[in-house]
């Protein structure tokens, strides 16, 4: 894209600011502006324009049954030789969600390189392959692992799994993508310059990785190999068991498109989405989309209605996946503080909300499934989120979960 046509491009979107400075750069940095201009993702001006009602209210949403620890307990050794064999023939793949920065945890860089050790180093993506390689170890086979970077992360986070040797994986059996970005705007809708040359980009949220993966040619990849299944994780939980083989059988074997790992939850109002239903589909609420009137509800035994907490530990049927990938996914707009350059070309690092981002989340795939199995797992034994520095799902909780799973830190 030349400058006349950027120019004319922007007129027309009235976001003629991203070329505020473009006198003052020198010529790779107009060459470089051009480029990202000429490849924006235009998509969140219909969302900007017509935002959707995303919270629970006035909707046909109701509590949804699910597995319940004892039901699999009693039929684990089926389970766990039906998702053994599965492995074992290839038929199962993990993407790992790790576009984050550990900003946070008061840390430049990726999360998942963040150092959770006391005594020794120990890395949030050390953990993580720690407990995929007993799986490996248990199956005899390895499963391919795919983790999706953001364009903030990319560089750093593929050349730290380099220097550790991919945490005791084969080289051939990790794969790399880069998260799609989206524009980041103003109240008015206008999008931010973050430096002179590059309009305000960020991650579209973890709901675009299937897009992104069939978009990096990955996706081919994997039913040439033979892939059936993919479970997703977040980069963010260091209990997390991946490609867990009596999760993957009892998916298979109860004939839905999508297992969900969930746990039950601690209290209404704990910051975890929630797996119900929607109109007779499974769908997922977040936890500030749900109404109080919701979290608050009983079913007939004095439980929570809405129990199912989701921990971000999906195993996705990757023909529905295929056949689901043009569908239109909601688009969740929220308020951030985004760092920018303002006329005066002065950066401006805000200390409250000042503009919108546009997400799309993996918890949305669920709706387009058609069937799930709610998977209940213990929370202590698998579930330790690392949000914050201390408190509440934070580094220091998840060091005392670890600890009481015989991990030595």
């Amino acid at each position: 894209m030349n400058y006349q046509e950027a120019k004319a491009l922007l007129e027309k979107k009235g976001q003629t600011q991203l070329l505020r400075y473009y006198g003052e750069l020198t010529e790779s940095e107009q060459a470089s502006l051009l480029h990202v201009i000429g490849s924006l993702d235009w998509s969140f001006e219909e969302a900007f324009k017509n935002p959707e009602d995303l919270s629970g209210a006035g909707r046909d949403i109701r509590p949804i049954d699910g597995m319940k620890r004892p039901a699999i307990e009693a039929k684990k050794a089926v389970f766990k030789a039906a998702g053994v064999e599965a492995i074992k023939a290839g038929k199962v793949a993990a993407v790992l969600l790790a576009g984050g920065q550990g900003t946070r945890l008061g840390v430049d860089g990726p999360k998942g390189a963040y150092d959770i050790g006391v005594t020794r180093p120990l890395y949030i993506f050390e953990q993580q392959m720690n407990n995929l390689l007993e799986v490996v170890n248990e199956c005899g086979a390895y499963v391919p692992l795919y983790i999706m970077t953001s364009e903030k992360n990319h560089a750093e986070t593929t050349a730290f799994w380099k220097e550790h040797n991919y945490f005791g994986y084969p080289e051939t059996e990790v794969k790399f993508f880069v998260q799609d970005m989206a524009p980041a705007v103003d109240f008015e809708g206008k999008i931010f310059l973050e430096t002179k040359e590059r309009p305000a980009l960020s991650p579209n949220g973890n709901g675009g990785w299937f897009t992104s993966l069939k978009r990096a040619g990955l996706v081919d990849e994997l039913k040439a190999r033979g892939v059936e299944w993919i479970n997703i994780y977040a980069v963010d939980n260091v209990l997390q068991r991946i490609a867990d083989p009596v999760f993957v059988g009892a998916t298979l074997l109860s004939g839905v498109n999508c297992g969900a790992k969930v746990v039950t939850k601690n209290n209404p109002k704990e910051r975890v989405g929630v797996l119900c239903l929607e109109n007779g589909k499974p769908a997922i609420i977040e936890y500030y989309e749900l109404t109080d009137e919701m979290a608050n509800e009983q079913a007939a035994d004095g439980s929570l209605a809405y129990i199912y907490g989701v921990i971000l530990n999906y195993l996705f049927r990757l023909e529905q996946l295929e056949r689901t990938a043009a569908a239109r996914m909601p688009v969740h707009i929220v308020k951030k503080k985004i760092e920018h350059v303002n006329e005066a070309g002065e950066t401006v690092r805000p200390e409250t909300e000042n503009g919108y981002k546009f997400e799309l989340l993996a918890v949305d795939l669920i709706k387009f499934m058609d069937s799930v199995l709610p998977f209940e797992v213990e929370r202590e034994r698998e579930f330790a989120p690392i949000k914050n520095k201390t408190g509440v799902d934070s580094v220091e909780s998840a060091r005392a979960l670890l600890e009481k799973n015989g991990v030595k830190l």
